[in-house]
């Protein structure tokens, strides 16, 4: 890997972290977006693992006395189940389903949750999240809009949704490095070193979008999510239908 694709790589890790270190999610969006132009399907998706495992396990870590440990455990055992089930069908990713299946996503933002009472903080409805984000973050690499929609209404306030969505996400992570360990291994050693190389820095940006959180109000909070992750979604479904043509 070039000097100049190294420092891309640790330029890119670093605003993507910072933005998810604000709003909980977007940034893994556009770093997946950018190892998907750079690499296979499963490799970018186990490559995404191991950068979001550092900007996610940071973010926890820094936010671990909000972290609702009850809710945690309900939604990874949802993860567990679906992780399973995929791998008992020996899923493999399309890069056609993975780009719209993202691209939609963001329509998750917009829906009237306040009616269909979503709620994370009730364990039936952390199980649900826990199945449908666990299989969309094996299936297609990135699940955050989804786990959203059911924290975006809870009474929790911003930093408690953060932390535990954080940890939740940390582990989910985890789970897919493991489920495509052997995508990741076609890259080349140099190749990893300048990825680890560049994951400690998601540390860095991920405590900067830590004290910009700290400043922003609940109400600004969730309207900035909405817009930005529906702006990544929009480029997603566009390569995603340029793909398909």
């Amino acid at each position: 890997m070039s000097p100049v694709i190294l420092i891309g790589m640790a330029l890119t890790v670093f605003l993507t972290s910072l933005l998810s270190g604000v709003f909980g999610m977007a940034g893994g969006l556009i770093l997946l977006w950018v190892l998907l132009l750079m690499m296979p399907v499963g490799t970018a998706i186990a490559v995404h693992g191991v950068i979001q495992m550092v900007a996610n396990g940071s973010r926890a870590w820094f936010s671990r006395h909000y972290i609702d440990y009850r809710i945690l455990g309900i939604l990874c055992f949802g993860l567990a189940v679906s992780a399973v089930v995929l791998l008992a069908v020996d899923y493999a990713p399309n890069i056609i389903v993975v780009s719209i299946a993202i691209g939609l996503m963001p329509i998750l933002v917009w829906l009237p949750v306040q009616r269909l009472q979503l709620d994370a903080s009730r364990p039936s409805h952390s199980l649900v999240c826990g199945v449908i984000s666990g299989a969309l973050m094996v299936g297609v690499g990135v699940s955050g809009p989804v786990i959203d929609i059911f924290f975006i209404r809870t009474a929790m306030d911003r930093r408690k949704v953060i932390a535990t969505k954080a940890a939740t996400q940390l582990l989910a992570h985890a789970t897919k490095v493991i489920f495509y360990w052997r995508a990741a291994t076609v890259l080349p050693g140099s190749d990893w070193i300048a990825i680890l190389f560049a994951a400690p820095i998601a540390i860095l940006g991920t405590r900067a979008g830590n004290i910009i959180l700290q400043r922003m109000t609940d109400a600004n909070f969730r309207t900035w999510t909405r817009w930005i992750v529906t702006g990544v979604g929009g480029v997603y479904i566009v390569q995603g239908l340029q793909q398909l043509m």
